[in-house]
């Protein structure tokens, strides 16, 4: 017996890609293929064939909606070849079934330069806003489900590129979307970059019309679940209080001796019109890094600290930073390993906070390797920030920019993550319910990318760890904001 599955196919008009995903399904026993043609090729393959525009489309998912007769769809978004066995395509089936799945998806292998590796994913929560959720290429619809989304609250909607995003968002309101813990098929994977290259493509300006869409996907989202925060809500910045210097750079570290001198050096040859002063939390390197900040001693505005705690994170750093008396009105970040390209960038982020009332300020910064030569001609500008909605699409995007600066009264206030990843991204969200957050859009300092940093080349366990505690902190924003709208109405 066949099962009641319709498979959906990308097929940009080259067989050889297409023919061992329809052989490998029909030995599944699915009861229909169909390919979606993207390519333009007006030709008619020997099966049933969809014209459409992309994978991802509104049009392309009313067009699936529409045609599955079945009770499931399943859909393969990727042209390379696809490998997946009879029991696989039950499996997914019966889970489907038993939790009353809107979606349903596994983990699975990749075939890397010819080596087939475990790419496990993980679960969607509540926060799993990202248009970017790893899903994995094969997806189990409830067809009964996309025809109640597009004959009713999706069917007016016309993305190019946001469909499949927005339909998953609607499904979450009311349905599981479940994950299955096993390795049940193999795709290709053609893109071999490793992580610390990859993390940078959302902010390219040639993506600037895929990230508006995502945008006002995400943001009918929050408004649907009541999460959705208007700007003339916003409170203004409490900055007062004693404070010894105007502004504070904050330096945690942690055996970067190859690098500390060269931030150091641009942090202290700041020139502004204010007293400040830099304070370097040692998380007790072993690398000779304490050795080379002592060279600095005799400058008094340096403040160099060796906490007693020895379970400290980044943030733990940041927290010990700001709880320090001497710690400024407005504390500056500067990672040990880069560089202010002016010796202006602190007086802009002040002058920033002074302009526009503003509880964090977040710049830019441009690419370089480990000998300051540019990586990219493009800025990390993270121009998708509006003052319009930038605090609701916050929730979509993983991560607001650089170099950040905050205003110490709130930091002591909401308190600073004792992790090593996300503790930036989770202040962000916290400030953004609240307060208002200044943009520069102009390159204040030089990220160097080397092999030592800490997201150079990461392995998919620590990926997936990554990006479930960023969904994790935007679940916990998620239902934050959710309580406070239904508390002010």
């Amino acid at each position: 017996m066949k099962l009641p599955v319709t498979c959906y196919i990308a097929y940009n008009g080259v067989d050889d890609n297409v023919i061992p995903t329809i052989i490998s399904l029909q030995q599944a026993n699915v009861e229909r293929i169909v390919l979606l043609n993207t390519s333009g090729d007006n030709r008619t393959p020997t099966h049933d064939c969809i014209a459409t525009d992309n994978m991802y489309s509104s049009r392309t998912m009313k067009l699936i909606a529409s045609d599955c007769q079945t009770p499931y769809a399943l859909v393969y978004s990727r042209y390379t070849p696809l490998q997946i066995n009879s029991h696989s395509v039950f499996r997914m089936l019966q889970v489907a079934l038993d939790t009353q799945a809107g979606m349903t998806y596994s983990d699975y292998y990749q075939m890397r330069n010819g080596e087939r590796l475990q790419h496990p994913v993980i679960d969607y929560q509540q926060g799993s806003l990202r248009d970017n959720f790893d899903f994995g290429s094969v997806i189990l619809y409830s067809a009964v489900v996309l025809q109640n989304l597009y004959n009713n609250s999706l069917e007016n909607t016309d993305y190019r590129y946001a469909g499949a995003y927005a339909t998953r968002l609607s499904i979450s309101q009311h349905l599981n979307i479940t994950h299955i813990s096993e390795y049940l098929y193999t795709e290709i994977e053609e893109d071999l970059r490793a992580s610390g290259a990859k993390q940078f493509d959302y902010v390219d300006p040639r993506n600037r019309e895929v990230q508006v869409e995502m945008e006002l996907a995400c943001t009918r989202h929050l408004q649907q679940v009541g999460a959705l925060i208007p700007t003339d809500s916003l409170k203004p910045t409490p900055c007062d209080g004693e404070y010894t210097h105007e502004a504070t750079i904050i330096i945690p570290v942690y055996n970067r001796v190859s690098t500390i001198k060269d931030a150091l050096q641009s942090a202290l040859n700041q020139k502004t019109d204010f007293t400040y002063n830099v304070i370097v939390v040692d998380n007790h390197s072993t690398d000779g890094t304490t050795e080379a900040i002592d060279e600095y001693a005799n400058d008094p505005r340096l403040v160099h600290i060796i906490p007693q705690e020895t379970d400290l994170g980044i943030g733990g750093c940041w927290q010990r930073a700001i709880d320090d008396m001497r710690c400024g009105r407005y504390a500056v970040q500067l990672d040990s390993d880069d560089v202010y390209n002016s010796d202006t960038t602190l007086q802009q982020i002040i002058d920033c906070f002074r302009q526009e009332n503003c509880a964090m300020v977040i710049g830019s910064y441009d690419l370089t390797d480990i000998n300051l030569k540019p990586l990219s001609d493009n800025i990390i500008d993270h121009r998708e920030w509006s003052d319009e909605n930038g605090r609701n699409n916050a929730l979509r995007i993983n991560g607001l920019g650089a170099p950040r600066a905050f205003a110490t009264t709130i930091l002591r206030q909401i308190g600073i993550p004792n992790v090593s990843y996300g503790e930036d991204y989770a202040l962000g969200l916290r400030i953004t319910r609240n307060y208002r957050i200044g943009r520069i859009y102009t390159s204040l300092y030089h990220c160097r990318r080397w092999e030592g940093n800490s997201d150079a080349a990461l392995p998919i366990e620590r990926i997936n760890k990554n990006d479930y505690y960023k969904d994790q902190l935007r679940t916990i924003e998620l239902q934050a904001r959710i309580a406070a709208n239904k508390t002010s109405k």
